[in-house]
């Protein structure tokens, strides 16, 4: 069965870290969350006063931390010793379990500085794993020629027979960046039981299956219903989104600031670890 859209939103305009502006889509008062997705903030800039200061040195625990990059230089590293650079196209997938304090650093003084970050829930069983990342360049993202005019990077899960870059994720998450040349269409399978959004970052997109598609414009979120596929397809003008997907977990959430938990006590927990320099 086609998946539907049953819920369509615009993010709100907010900044984060150090003073850096962008856009946050799923963590609002509009959508606090979509389980297993906490956040989702899109950032572009050219202006570097709004990206130069960074998310210097910050705590996390219970969740993972996905950064998508579509142009700019971002370092990062942690109170581990780990760092990395993520350039244009590059993806990290940083799980905290059980906490991580770690900056994320414009590499830039210029320029366009423009991707994503999406926060994802760790089921209770996994919440004080041992932090890990899977930082992946840009260059080794699959890329696909789905159909003659829609290509698509794979960041996670499985398109066409090719798998993701990412792997080893508990909620089985998929996450496509797809391409659209003007006029094209594409129905792309997913798992039935994943919590599934269209966000466009560009153009505007038919999603839906013919008779009740509803048109998704640059900037908006999409809340799809249940089913083991999605038609997508574009006008006159080229598109571009994401599609993400994840299994629900369907447990209770205690979340304050940069801690996600499942219980109060828990979440207490978390800043006394934090405060006492146990992360």
């Amino acid at each position: 069965m086609s998946r539907t859209v049953v819920h369509k939103l615009r993010g709100q305009p907010t900044s984060d870290g150090a003073g850096v502006r962008m856009t946050r889509v799923i963590g609002t008062p509009a959508l606090d969350h979509f389980d297993p997705f906490l956040l989702l903030d899109e950032f572009r800039s050219d202006d570097p006063n709004d990206y130069i200061a960074g998310f210097p040195d910050h705590p996390h625990r219970g969740f993972e931390t996905v950064t998508y990059m579509l142009a700019g230089r971002m370092k990062h590293g942690d109170n581990q010793g780990n760092t990395g650079l993520l350039g244009p196209g590059s993806v990290q997938w940083m799980t905290a379990g059980r906490g991580i304090v770690h900056s994320e650093m414009p590499q830039q003084e210029d320029g366009l500085m423009w991707g994503f970050q999406l926060w994802v829930n760790l089921p209770a069983s996994d919440k004080m794993t041992a932090p890990r990342y899977q930082d992946i360049q840009g260059h080794e993202i699959p890329e696909v020629d789905v159909t003659s005019d829609v290509r698509a990077r794979i960041i996670a899960g499985e398109l066409a027979g090719v798998g993701g870059g990412v792997t080893s994720v508990a909620t089985e998450p998929v996450y496509y960046d797809l391409h659209f040349d003007s006029g094209a269409s594409l129905n792309v399978p997913l798992p039935e039981g994943h919590n599934v959004f269209v966000y466009v970052y560009g153009g505007t997109v038919q999603v839906g299956p013919s008779g009740t598609q509803s048109v998704v414009e640059r900037g908006e979120l999409a809340l799809l219903s249940r089913g083991d596929a999605i038609e997508l397809a574009v006008g006159d003008e080229p598109g571009r989104l994401i599609l993400v997907g994840g299994r629900p977990l369907n447990e209770p959430i205690a979340r304050y600031g940069p801690f996600v938990m499942n219980t109060e006590e828990e979440l207490r927990q978390a800043f006394s670890d934090y405060q006492n320099g146990r992360l």
